[in-house]
């Protein structure tokens, strides 16, 4: 199975802080670094490393050259990848002491992908083949409809859930993988409990298989017919930017591979976990040995 991220590419500006500013505040960072991210290059590279085929397609500016070499070297295929004159997205992202983060994100050219371009990626995949979409780009309801006609499993992260959801007929999508607050904004819900959300997001999208991930609490899985439970790897966090983008890459390539859910799971489970252990979203983002050797160490000690 071919897989195709039409996604994202983000240049992203890291800022390590003692405190998030409050409004009106002024703070001093303690250190910057620029990266290579975006939730779309990011999962590519994670798809990569987990050992898939992996096409991007999407729009950079002429400073974009970084962000090509950046998934060349993960072994992802930038064939298709075109330039823009506007300049790459890029994010503003700032770091607390416990490595969580709070992200401010300009779209740039991430916003000149159009229906033409669209078609013209999509003639070169079919119904065997997988579409990977998240919400960073434009014309991202084009997208999951011509995926659809064209009889590809279509995976949508929607993420940021923001007002141009309500243009995306989600009834089409085949995988939903998102965050337990992303879950309650498409449920419509205030739930904190896990069984009711998903419940509700099962009758909302009773199509779709759900994959919600729940921070510390781990994740679930469910698609009508089982739902999977699958904890944390014990791991202290320095930036957990990109760990939602390690599951869902590693996610995907397994289930891509004929792994079963549960075993898909646990080594998306375990790529986070090494991700959140260093700084940079894709820079973070593991191999599939090491996430192996992770994980045979665990068994080693149970």
């Amino acid at each position: 199975m071919k897989i195709l991220n039409l996604g994202s590419l983000n240049i992203d500006r890291v800022y390590r802080v003692e405190h998030y500013a409050e409004t009106g505040e002024t703070i001093q960072a303690r250190d910057y670094g620029e990266f290579c991210g975006g939730k779309g290059l990011n999962q590519s590279i994670a798809l990569a490393r987990a050992g898939a085929e992996v096409f991007h397609a999407g729009c950079v500016g002429p400073d974009g050259g970084i962000l090509l070499e950046m998934l060349t070297a993960a072994g992802v295929r930038t064939d298709f990848i075109q330039e823009s004159g506007e300049r790459s997205g890029h994010a503003v992202i700032q770091v607390n002491p416990d490595g969580q983060n709070k992200i401010t994100i300009f779209r740039g050219a991430n916003g000149d992908v159009t229906p033409s371009y669209i078609d013209e990626v999509l003639a070169h995949f079919g119904p065997a083949d997988m579409l990977l979409l998240q919400n960073e780009i434009s014309h991202v309801s084009y997208a999951i409809d011509k995926g659809r006609e064209k009889g590809m499993t279509v995976v949508f992260n929607p993420s940021p859930i923001n007002d141009s959801i309500a243009q995306c007929d989600l009834q089409k999508v085949d995988y939903l993988i998102l965050n337990e607050v992303e879950g309650r904004q498409l449920a419509g819900t205030d739930a904190e409990d896990v069984q009711t959300l998903l419940g509700k997001l099962q009758e909302k999208f009773p199509g779709a298989v759900l994959v919600l991930t729940l921070g510390s609490r781990g994740s679930c899985y469910a698609d009508g017919e089982e739902i999977l439970y699958q904890g944390i790897f014990p791991s202290k966090a320095v930036d957990t930017t990109g760990a939602g983008d390690t599951f869902t890459g590693y996610f995907l390539a397994g289930a891509a591979a004929g792994r079963t859910p549960a075993e898909a799971m646990k080594y998306a489970a375990a790529a986070s976990a090494i991700s959140v252990r260093r700084r940079g979203a894709a820079l973070g983002i593991p191999s599939f040995g090491e996430v192996f050797q992770e994980m045979q160490q665990l068994r080693e000690k149970e």
